[in-house]
């Protein structure tokens, strides 16, 4: 049975009772709404000092998260509006191309935004620490899903508990955004039980019977207990960020002196594909790399969108089923895919395993595992002890707000702490990491 698009463009909002058909106002739907309240929390201002590629790096032309997400936006909203008008008979009345458009780049404004410090580094870290045997009686009293959790950190999950629980309307809806754009954002609509070998999930145990109700707001097939199918719209949230990073990795690589623009071009001219002859001509009068960079980027980008559009009109059975398997980008004609398959192994190649890079990143798991260590024993002891040190008394002083009490479940604590940490700027991290770790000048 196909999903329904009068459910699937919901417009009612998690933690609101009517179904926000009111909250329409002139010039502002409740979709562009989605996209205001996103914008305008403190987590998605923190993704301007969060790592993208570089950690850590003084090139102010280089990506952080923030620039990022944005630029997945601009993509994801040409996605969104293209899809729109070639659907325009099979939508409700009174949905536009721009609606799909705004739902598409609220959705892709918030992809990143539960992404640790040191970006997957940070992921990799705080996994890590989880795993280790020596921290096993930590967790002695949780369930075996609960475990999971933990050792399988994943900013996917953070950040659908970051829109849902965390910000504005704490523990009550968290932003309050509609059930449609929510339903864009999940990547992975299921619970780490089902995350397979790369460990991708959008849920935690802790957000359970949201995504539940989100799944059935929006008539999402279940595919097995803890598992729904995607919403159609969140392939093309995907679709932005792999367009993105696939071309705007590279051009970081030659902003910071990685890779040299001569062996860029080619790639990108294989993406854009076409008459290449006037594109060469036009790249060549370019007064500077950046701008010869700029040219091609654009182009590249432009031929992207068109041909996800297409493979989504192409498998739209399959998608509004819920059977669909893969990605769009994947199933693009083959000489574009080749090409960002290539942009992609270049940057595997010659970015991602830089030393500078790696340097940073050893650096990231000593800084994590000192915020981790200070505070999830101090958590832990906070519960089993009678006497709290007074150290770690201190040490959860510094949660403020986020600080666990006595009585809350040891799951429920350690979520508190890593959305604590999970939230912190690589700056701010760092710099707590030497306050606690006694190295502070």
């Amino acid at each position: 049975m196909s999903m329904q698009w009068q459910q699937l463009l919901s417009a009612q909002r998690l933690g609101v009772d009517d179904t926000g058909s009111s909250d329409t106002e002139a010039g502002r739907s409740n979709y562009h709404k989605d996209h205001d309240r996103i914008v305008f929390c403190s987590p998605f201002r923190r993704m301007g000092r969060k790592t993208q590629v570089h950690p850590m790096t003084e090139n102010d032309h280089v990506h952080t998260r923030l620039t990022h997400s944005i630029e997945v936006a601009c993509v994801g909203r040409s996605l969104g509006v293209l899809i729109g008008e070639r659907l325009q008979g099979e939508l409700p009345a009174h949905i536009t191309p721009y609606d799909l458009g705004g739902i598409v780049q609220a959705a892709c404004l918030a992809h990143d935004i539960g992404n640790p410090p040191f970006g997957h580094a940070g992921e990799y870290a705080i996994r890590d620490w989880f795993r280790r045997p020596e921290h096993a009686y930590l967790m002695q009293n949780l369930s075996a899903q609960e475990r999971r959790d933990l050792m399988t950190y994943e900013g996917n999950a953070q950040g659908f508990r970051i829109i849902t629980q965390l910000e504005n309307h704490r523990f009550e809806g968290g932003l309050r955004l509609t059930y449609a754009t929510l339903g864009a954002t999940l990547k992975y609509p299921w619970t780490s039980e089902h995350a397979g070998g790369k460990g991708k999930f959008s849920c935690y145990e802790s957000e359970r019977s949201i995504l539940q109700h989100v799944a059935q707001t929006l008539g999402l097939p279940e595919i097995s207990a803890g598992k729904w199918a995607r919403h159609p719209l969140s392939y093309l949230m995907e679709a932005a960020d792999d367009i993105c990073y696939a071309i705007l990795d590279l051009e970081d690589g030659i902003e910071i002196g990685m890779l040299p623009y001569e062996t860029v071009e080619p790639l990108l001219m294989k993406i854009c594909g076409g008459e290449r002859s006037l594109l060469e001509l036009e790249v060549a009068a370019a007064p500077s790399t950046r701008r010869k960079i700029s040219l091609l980027r654009g182009k590249a980008i432009d031929r992207c969108i068109r041909e996800v559009a297409n493979t989504f009109m192409a498998n739209y059975q399959r998608l509004m089923e819920g059977s669909y398997q893969g990605d769009l980008l994947n199933d693009c004609p083959y000489t574009m895919r080749q090409g960002i398959n290539e942009a992609k192994q270049l940057a595997r190649d010659r970015i991602f395993n830089e030393r500078r890079k790696i340097e940073i990143e050893v650096g990231s798991f000593t800084c994590l595992d000192i915020l981790l260590d200070a505070f999830c024993k101090a958590s832990y002891e906070l519960k089993v002890s009678s006497h709290m040190p007074f150290r770690m008394k201190r040490v959860l002083d510094l949660m403020e707000y986020n600080a666990p009490r006595k009585d809350w479940p040891l799951y429920e604590t350690y979520r508190r702490v890593l959305d604590f940490i999970g939230g912190m700027t690589d700056n701010y991290a760092t710099y707590l990491a030497q306050q606690v770790g006694g190295m502070g000048r």
